[in-house]
């Protein structure tokens, strides 16, 4: 299976266990893998055919503002759960970055694998 990948993606937006992080807007900064067989789309160089990884990632965007959550554990496998099935993915790796949110680190993060790879 090929991929179609997302690198370094940085969103704002409400997260965070603590009360006052539920008032301000974070970073986060995300990478995404999505199976997918790209040979449809390359045959005759149709986008319809292909993720469209501009309007994905608008949706990761949008998803994470529109579902705050308090753990990016939280928010990986409900947009993980979303991607799958609003663009039917068979497989995806996802890594979210919460960059400043520990001291002395660049950043911390979660990184999760769901479906199947062929």
């Amino acid at each position: 299976m090929d991929k179609v990948f997302i690198k370094g993606l940085s969103i704002q937006t409400t997260i965070g266990f603590y009360q006052w992080e539920k008032e301000i807007k974070q970073t986060l900064i995300i990478d995404l893998a999505m199976g997918w067989n790209i040979a449809a789309a390359a045959k005759n160089d149709e986008l319809a055919k292909t993720l469209d990884y501009a309007d994905i990632s608008l949706a990761v965007e949008r998803f994470a503002n529109e579902n705050p959550v308090d753990l990016i554990e939280t928010l990986a496998e409900r947009l993980a759960n979303f991607l799958m099935t609003q663009y039917q993915i068979p497989w995806l790796k996802l890594s979210i970055g919460k960059p400043g949110a520990v001291h002395n680190t660049q950043t911390v993060g979660v990184e999760i694998e769901r479906g199947q790879y062929n």
